[in-house]
């Protein structure tokens, strides 16, 4: 939690639940990522936080975008960026999406199959386009393989038809999951997709860019790399696949640029021992999955928790939302533990939660209002 967060709560006592997010972070965290890959052009994904504030400070520091739907890009545009700095990375876009994109002044498409292509080259003709690359994901906690991308092979095939298709074959694209918490998934992948830069060569395809997506972790329960550790290993595979010919760097940084900036502060609305035999006390707080804490699903994104009892005796527990779905359960198996003292009515807060809450948060379910913001 920066200062600046804290003394927010401190001062404000917002209602809960609520996300307070510290847009001075946003910026360190761009400049941190900037000074551990100065040659990489820098696209934040638009997904992780959409708030207008984080885009307005991105666009003043000069970043780029990576949207996910035409709406995304317009959140873009109207904040100042210009089209040609918005990249539309989803590769499942409705025609109507890619028209208007298109129409906006919007350049540069992903897409991983041969469908996609012949919509892009039909809606948005000589559109800069790059091919997702199916890769491994392991290390991590948020996977991203079974959905998109496609094979080295048919991404060969494809890249060669976009310029029969009028479209500029412009580079080739992958994501290693995310949260990744293994530097050497991102070497892997890069060795994987350098050789495909060199069979399009010998093909008569000219790439320029390689966009390496996502993926650096932020700190949730348990230590992770620093970004200097990512930083050092992309460039050391990124020299060994193409020496001194480096293709233009993209990266797509969207979890890293907010998730640290922000904390959900929450009350806790009942603490229950729900068998007298067991010492597993049932926390319930009044933000769950339901609420924007999605990434729990499978208890794949573990947050720090923090309470006023911090430092004193605690017990286990299982972690839970206000809703009456019974899937609305945050941990169970994670092996939290709590402070004993912790009571009904007291606030809680749940660190480094500023990516991919807000924007999962649901309309109304069982009438709680979506999360609050404020960014500070």
């Amino acid at each position: 939690m920066t200062p600046k967060v804290a003394r927010f709560l401190v001062e404000q006592q917002p209602a809960t639940p609520c996300l307070v997010l510290d847009v001075d972070r946003v910026e360190s965290n761009f400049r941190a990522l900037q000074a551990a890959l100065p040659l990489a052009q820098i696209y934040y994904a638009v997904k992780a936080n959409p708030a207008r504030p984080v885009l307005d400070r991105l666009v003043g520091l000069g970043s780029r975008f990576d949207a996910a739907s035409f709406e995304e890009v317009s959140a873009c545009l109207e904040a100042g960026a210009a089209p040609a700095d918005v990249s539309y990375g989803n590769t499942i876009k409705k025609v109507s999406a890619i028209r208007a994109a298109h129409a906006a002044g919007v350049t540069m498409f992903a897409f991983d199959s041969a469908e996609e292509l012949d919509k892009l080259a039909r809606h948005a003709p000589g559109a800069r386009v790059y091919c997702r690359i199916l890769v491994e994901n392991a290390g991590a906690d948020w996977p991203l393989s079974r959905k998109f991308g496609t094979t080295v092979e048919m991404a060969r095939d494809l890249m060669i038809r976009a310029g029969e298709l009028g479209l500029d074959p412009y580079g080739l694209s992958f994501h290693v999951g995310s949260q990744q918490t293994a530097t050497a998934s991102y070497e892997a992948a890069v060795g994987r997709v350098g050789m495909l830069f060199t069979d399009l060569r010998d093909a008569g395809v000219k790439l320029r860019m390689l966009n390496l997506g996502g993926g650096f972790p932020v700190r949730y329960h348990d230590e992770v790399p620093g970004i200097d550790a990512f930083g050092g290993a992309i460039m050391r595979a990124m020299t060994e696949c193409f020496g001194n010919d480096l293709p233009e760097m993209v990266v797509e940084p969207g979890r890293f640029i907010v998730g640290d900036a922000g904390v959900v502060s929450s009350e806790v609305v009942l603490v229950s021992r729900r068998d007298p035999a067991s010492e597993v006390r049932w926390v319930y707080l009044d933000i769950g999955r339901f609420g924007g804490l999605a990434e729990t699903e499978g208890e794949a994104i573990r947050y720090r928790i923090a309470t006023p009892h911090d430092g004193g005796p605690t017990g286990p527990v299982v972690v839970a939302g206000p809703t009456c779905d019974g899937a609305d359960i945050l941990y169970e198996r994670s092996n939290y533990r709590l402070p004993l003292a912790l009571a009904c009515g007291e606030r809680v807060e749940l660190l480094a939660t500023g990516a991919y809450v807000t924007t999962y948060a649901s309309q109304r379910f069982n009438g709680f209002a979506p999360l609050a913001e404020h960014y500070v």
